[in-house]
């Protein structure tokens, strides 16, 4: 079988590297940290909470089927098959910056075999890989194939996730989309999904924009769900309503799907539509979706000194950096918009997460805190299985409670007060709101 290099072993990559190499392929894994090539290499997983990683990582390490390596143009002179899938790096206001995939778009171009397939799985901005990344490939050699296939799985279910949802795929031409899906069906062993209106497996969409389109569409859908789910939370509060209760009775027939409300965080969902926006600046939903949810963390203050009063001095903690529960990842996390809009009210923000060590929180500029530590108020801001059972005696104290996931008890909490995204206060009752 020919060799595959998988470029970028991140929390896709490599799991995706795992799954190729397991189909009898020599596979190389590249990355540019030495860190994870030298974990890798003794199939020692850098993600530990992806299920079932460790082990297949281990197996395919010691059958030499899966190779990582810091010398991309080795690996992509070695290979029939090149997959990118290293992050489309963006700034603070979701611009992107391709520094990186245009750095490495030129390196593959100069080692690539003639005849060979390159698939590029990074999310893009439309017309990304016909137009940006094809030029640069074919000045070398016109003789190559070019598609574009996005990642569509989740930290924490990646196999999972491959198995499960079909792979969509787009090629710069017939030939291309052909290659692609004899590939990925040599690979990827899927299940059976009664549920959708063709068989699972290997779509192919007819052109890379199409692909392209597909993932920026899943992603900034879940944006303007969950900007109607806040807009109904605010609106709720005025009502003396709980929305939780609302959504789930709306969502009681099989035609609405609203979202929870809360904060938006992670790589995907408040970067992705500005991808969308770079290609489509009159879409209208996608931008007035964003600015609603950006502006959640501005709402979550006023409420809490609604409540509290001045914050000046107070120690508040935000409980949860992962931007979703049970997943070590922070990236635009929400939190994040929570320290600094506390520190903004000259606050004392205090970070607590269980995946992280106080250590880990520190160089991120965060002070930790600790369950017994004393605290004024404490914002909930991820939705971590051990937040469900808190109470009063973890957080000395307290005296405000914001549980933006309505994840935590709703008994146990004695005078202190407990606010829940989305519910009124009911009055003035310092006892347990409605959540």
């Amino acid at each position: 079988m020919s060799a595959v290099t998988v470029i970028g072993l991140g929390k896709i990559g490599l799991p995706l590297a795992v799954l190729i190499a397991e189909s009898g392929r020599t596979t190389y894994g590249v990355d540019i940290q030495q860190s994870v090539i030298d974990a890798v290499g003794l199939g020692q997983t850098i993600l530990p909470d992806e299920p079932d990683l460790p082990d297949r990582l281990q197996a395919v390490v010691r059958a030499r089927q899966l190779l990582p390596t810091l010398d991309l143009d080795s690996a992509v002179g070695a290979s029939e098959v090149v997959v990118v899938i290293i992050p489309l790096v963006v700034d603070e206001n979701g611009t992107p910056l391709f520094e990186s995939l245009d750095s490495t778009t030129e390196r593959i171009s100069h080692a690539l075999l003639p005849g060979s397939l390159v698939i590029y799985e990074t999310t893009l901005p439309v017309g990304t890989t016909r137009h940006r990344f094809f030029p640069v490939l074919r000045e070398k050699t016109s003789n190559l194939f070019l598609a574009y296939s996005p990642e569509r799985v989740s930290s924490g279910s990646v196999f999972a996730g491959l198995r499960g949802y079909p792979k969509l795929i787009g090629g710069v031409d017939d030939a291309s989309a052909e290659r692609t899906r004899h590939f990925y069906e040599s690979v990827f062993s899927f299940d059976d999904r009664p549920d959708l209106n063709r068989p699972n497996g290997v779509w192919d969409l007819g052109s890379t924009e199409a692909a392209e389109l597909v993932k920026l569409a899943e992603t900034t859908y879940r944006d303007v769900n969950i900007a109607f789910a806040n807009e109904l939370a605010e609106y709720s509060e005025t009502l003396g309503l709980d929305v939780t209760s609302v959504i789930t009775a709306a969502n009681s027939q099989p035609f609405s799907h609203i979202h929870r409300p809360g904060l938006v965080g992670g790589h995907c969902i408040p970067v992705y539509p500005w991808f969308l926006l770079a290609g489509a600046p009159d879409m209208r939903l996608p931008r007035v979706a964003r600015e609603v949810n950006s502006t959640v963390p501005d709402r979550v203050l006023a409420r809490l000194v609604a409540n509290v009063g001045d914050l000046k001095g107070l120690r508040v903690v935000v409980l949860g950096l992962a931007y979703r529960g049970g997943v070590r990842e922070s990236s635009f996390s929400g939190a994040l918009a929570l320290v600094k809009i506390l520190k903004a009210a000259e606050a004392v923000p205090l970070v607590h997460d269980p995946l992280w060590t106080s250590t880990e929180l520190a160089t991120l500029g965060l002070r930790a805190y600790q369950f017994g530590e004393s605290c004024d108020c404490a914002v909930v801001q991820s939705d971590h299985i051990m937040y469900k059972n808190i109470g009063p005696s973890d957080l000395p104290g307290v005296r405000t409670v914001f549980d933006l996931r309505a994840v935590t008890r709703t008994d146990g909490w004695g005078g202190v007060r407990r606010l829940v995204l989305g519910c009124s206060d009911f009055g003035d009752e310092p006892d347990v709101l409605p959540g």
